[in-house]
């Protein structure tokens, strides 16, 4: 199962408005596990960066007015999260809006809302009458958040991760520990990744002298052993 988890960052709260994306961050997972791939972009919104919004991003008009325009970027960032990969994301509906809003203005197909997964309800489902924010569930989960002096798309993403998998019961579920490598395995996304035989054989560790010692030992035990009585 591949899950994108996504976070943007914008100018503002309300597309309406005029309000844009200049930041996107998303960490794949395979199986709950990061498999390493992520994607980050910063976009040139085509409008003056608000001062408020540069206090909570740290990025501005200098920064971003080299940066390409989402028309330019939308489908290397669809390619990315593929048709039909869940959407974890931290106040879905924000995310969403503003993607569906770009994507729309960029004559480019819309995410359906329910690809999205909301950690937010999870966290509120899981946790009545807690808070939900982000740093909140880091503090109940004891994730270092410390590099999160200013708000970025993909730092967020990657606590995001981390934080999502302790709501849906702790990190690393199933033991997964070869996933990180599944998207070079086969197909990149990793979705096709299956165990497979080695294609040679390891040689036997044991020697001459410890298998004929093992026959010599089965032979003094005679036709009554049990496993010469199961075939």
């Amino acid at each position: 199962m591949r899950e994108i988890v996504l976070d943007t960052e914008t100018t503002g709260f309300e597309p309406g408005e005029g309000d844009r994306i200049v930041e996107i961050g998303a960490v794949e997972l395979y199986n709950h596990v990061p498999t390493g791939r992520t994607y980050h972009q910063y976009i040139n919104p085509e409008r003056a960066m608000p001062q408020e919004a540069f206090a909570v991003h740290g990025l501005g008009d200098d920064f971003l007015r080299d940066k390409p325009r989402f028309i330019e970027v939308g489908q290397a960032f669809l390619d990315f999260i593929g048709t039909d990969s869940i959407l974890v994301i931290h106040n879905a509906a924000f995310d969403m809006k503003f993607l569906n809003a770009e994507l729309g203005w960029a004559k480019m197909p819309l995410i359906p809302m329910e690809r999205s997964l909301d950690t937010v309800a999870m966290a509120r489902r899981k946790f009545p009458g807690s808070p939900a924010s982000l740093d909140a569930l880091c503090r109940r989960f004891n994730i270092d958040n410390s590099a999160r002096t200013l708000h970025g798309a993909l730092l967020d993403a990657e606590i995001l991760a981390e934080v999502y998998l302790e709501l849906i019961g702790g990190r690393q579920p199933g033991f997964g520990l070869n996933i990180a490598e599944a998207g070079t395995k086969n197909g990149e996304d990793g979705s096709d990744w299956r165990p497979r035989p080695r294609p040679v054989p390891l040689p036997s560790r044991i020697t001459e002298e410890e298998t004929a010692a093992h026959e010599a030992f089965v032979a003094k035990l005679g036709d009554a052993a049990i496993w010469n009585r199961v075939s």
